[in-house]
C-alpha cells in the first residue's frame, strides 16, 4: 500500500477544484461551471463504458456489454438530474452571466457530439464544427470511419443468421443511419422469441434504455432552456427551443422504437 497516496492526491482534486473562473461576480456563475463541468466528467465516463461496450459486442461477448451499457444508462439519469440543479436559476440569475459567455455553448460539447456519433447519429457538419477544440475535430472524424454501437448490434444479428440487408452492413459508417425493414424484421423475431434469442432480447433493451434517457436528456435541456432563456436564440448562435425541439425527432436506433408498433 503507497501510504503517500491521499484522498486528495488520487483524484486531483486541487486541480478540479480550481478549476472553476467565473468572469462575472453574479452569484449564479458558479453553479453554471459547476453542473456543466460535472456533466462534462459524466459524459467521458459513458463515453469510456460505450467504448468498451462496443469492442464486446463486435466480440460476440455480451454479458460485459450489458454491465457497461447499464453503467451509462445510469449515468445518464445523474445528467438528467443535472437540469433539476440548473433550472434554479431564474431569467434575471442568467442575464447577469450570459453577457459573459461569449459564443460559447452547450451545442460546443465535442463529448456530447462524441456520444452521438458512438451511438450512430453522425452528420459530417459537426465535425466541423470542433476544428478548434484541441484535437476533436480529428477523433470525430476518425469515429465516422469506425462502426457505431447499433452498427456492431445489426452486425452481429447478420452473424447469428438474421437476414440483414447488405445495404445496411456495408453501408457508408459517416452517413446517418436510415431505418432498414430488414432490421426491423429481425428485432421482431428476437422480441416475439424472447427465450430463443434471451442475449439479443437484453441488448435490444439495453440499447432502448440508453435512446430513452438521451432523449429525456434532450426534454430536460428544452425545457430548462424554457424555463430560463424562453424563445431567445442560444448563445452559440443556434435557434434555442425550436432546435432542441428538433433533436428531440432524432432517434439512433430506430427499428428498436418502431418494432413496438409491428409486434
Amino acid at each position: 500500500m503507497n501510504e503517500t497516496v491521499t484522498y486528495s492526491s488520487y483524484l486531483d482534486l486541487e486541480r478540479i477544484l480550481e478549476a472553476q473562473h467565473p468572469a462575472s461576480r453574479a452569484h449564479d456563475e458558479m453553479l453554471f461551471i459547476i453542473v456543466h463541468q460535472a456533466s462534462e466528467l459524466w459524459l467521458k465516463l459513458c463515453l469510456h463504458e460505450l467504448t468498451s461496450a462496443r469492442l464486446s459486442i463486435e466480440a460476440d461477448d455480451l454479458r460485459p456489454a450489458f454491465k457497461m451499457l447499464s453503467r451509462v444508462s445510469r449515468a445518464q439519469t445523474q445528467l438528467i438530474q443535472s437540469w433539476d440543479v440548473l433550472s434554479t436559476m431564474t431569467p434575471h440569475d442568467y442575464s447577469a452571466i450570459r453577457p459573459h459567455l461569449g459564443a460559447s455553448s452547450g451545442f460546443q460539447s465535442p463529448q456530447y457530439r462524441m456520444m452521438e456519433f458512438m451511438l450512430g447519429g453522425r452528420d459530417p457538419k459537426h465535425v466541423r464544427l470542433h476544428q478548434r477544440t484541441g484535437d476533436w475535430s480529428e477523433r470525430l472524424r476518425e469515429e465516422t470511419a469506425r462502426t457505431s454501437l447499433y452498427d456492431a448490434a445489426i452486425a452481429l444479428l447478420a452473424r447469428r443468421g438474421f437476414a440483414i440487408d447488405p445495404s445496411v452492413t456495408e453501408r457508408d459508417l459517416a452517413a446517418p443511419y436510415s431505418a432498414n425493414a430488414s432490421v426491423e424484421a429481425a428485432w421482431a423475431t428476437i422480441y416475439r422469441e424472447p427465450h430463443s434469442y434471451w442475449d439479443l432480447y437484453e441488448l435490444a433493451e439495453k440499447l432502448v434504455d440508453l435512446e430513452y434517457h438521451f432523449q429525456r436528456w434532450r426534454f430536460g435541456h428544452l425545457k430548462t432552456v424554457e424555463r430560463i432563456i424562453g424563445f431567445k436564440r442560444g448563445t452559440g448562435g443556434t435557434p434555442g427551443v425550436p432546435y432542441l425541439e428538433g433533436v428531440l425527432k432524432q432517434a439512433f436506433f430506430p427499428e428498436l422504437l418502431s418494432v413496438r408498433t409491428a409486434i
